[in-house]
């Protein structure tokens, strides 16, 4: 889709383990010239989606781990970076959804400057995405990014 990826260093391994990435996709480091601070909150967003040097979504995967961590990341980086036009996403197990919705209502996600974090960021489940990779109009995304996501989720 034209994005290049950054994945954090800890988690590499198992994704690698099933995603064999195209040469020049996935960045070693981040090309980011934000303060200390603000880059090791960006450097464990679970997947960056970035065209050229900018950002342009962010998701948590939240598959065992809680689901306040993933959502505290993404306020940390709103609240560090409020003018940044960057879109969210908690990517979770359908079962999942309630709690997400609960955790992402919480009083301390509402009192962001941009806006309450509800209104940054989307779920997205698991279900979902594996009913995108068995769609015969996405077939050409499919075949190299959709099939790696239910390997990974495995």
């Amino acid at each position: 889709m034209g994005f290049s990826i950054w994945i954090p260093k800890a988690d590499r391994g198992a994704v690698l383990s099933h995603w064999s990435p195209r040469q020049g996709v996935l960045f070693d480091v981040l090309p980011m010239n934000y303060d200390e601070t603000t880059i090791k909150t960006i450097e464990n967003i679970d997947v960056l989606w970035l065209r050229g040097r900018a950002i342009a979504r962010a998701f948590e995967v939240e598959h065992t781990t809680a689901i306040y961590s993933g959502l505290l990341r993404m306020a940390d980086l709103l609240a560090l970076q409020p003018n940044m036009d960057i879109r969210l996403h908690i990517v979770a197990p359908d079962s999942r959804k309630g709690k997400v919705f609960t955790e992402i209502r919480r009083p301390v996600f509402s009192l962001l400057d941009r806006a309450p974090l509800y209104e940054c960021c989307t779920f997205i489940s698991y279900e979902s995405l594996e009913e995108l990779a068995s769609s015969p109009h996405l077939k050409h995304l499919s075949d190299t990014v959709l099939e790696d996501f239910a390997e990974v989720t495995e």
